[in-house]
């Protein structure tokens, strides 16, 4: 039998299954603690303030990020990295909906909170540094400016999906945004 995860997991968890199902007004400490099935007041034995919890969700979906973008694979082509957007798109509009819509959640509240920005930058920033040198070694000219522009398109591909249930097919306008910034002929 596998152990239970810790409690400040299981907050962690439950707050980022709070944020992306029903929104920033139902992110309470005591909601946290009845979705997460822990004691009364556990929540806020890890994060003091809304704030704090707000940081702690923050970089918790960073790191799972991170720790995602580490174990793929690296792409050999263009057409490699289209397809692991593709696929990455299909589990954060799938499987990982609730924690794509948290994050995009975060984003908002970001343009109030500039602590929160911060840690919403440096989560961005940590991605477009593995970007910049995943295609600079697929021969990017300008390395940065290629992963701004596919993060850019990308992101705003997730927004539409989430905010809109827009069921747009991202792998051509992918496909375009990769094409031009690796040069690729059409």
């Amino acid at each position: 039998m596998t152990p239970p995860f810790p409690p400040r997991r299981r907050a962690l968890d439950a707050a980022v299954d709070l944020l992306g199902t029903e929104g920033l007004r139902a992110l309470t400490h005591g909601r946290v603690d009845e979705r997460a099935g822990l004691p009364r007041g556990s929540t806020s034995n890890y994060f003091r303030t809304r704030a704090a919890l707000l940081a702690g969700v923050a970089d918790e979906l960073a790191a799972r990020d991170l720790a995602g973008l580490s174990a793929a694979p690296e792409p050999r082509s263009a057409a490699d990295f289209v397809d692991m957007l593709c696929a990455g798109f299909a589990q954060a509009t799938g499987p990982d909906r609730a924690a794509t819509t948290a994050r995009l959640v975060l984003f908002l509240e970001a343009s109030h909170d500039p602590d929160l920005r911060g840690r919403v930058n440096r989560g961005r920033e940590a991605l477009l540094d593995w970007g910049e040198r995943m295609v600079g070694r697929l021969g990017a000219a300008d390395a940065r400016a290629t992963m701004v522009a596919v993060s850019g398109a990308y992101e705003g591909l997730l927004l539409h999906a989430i905010s809109r249930h827009d069921p747009t097919d991202p792998r051509p306008t992918l496909e375009l945004v990769v094409g031009a910034a690796l040069r690729l002929p059409a």
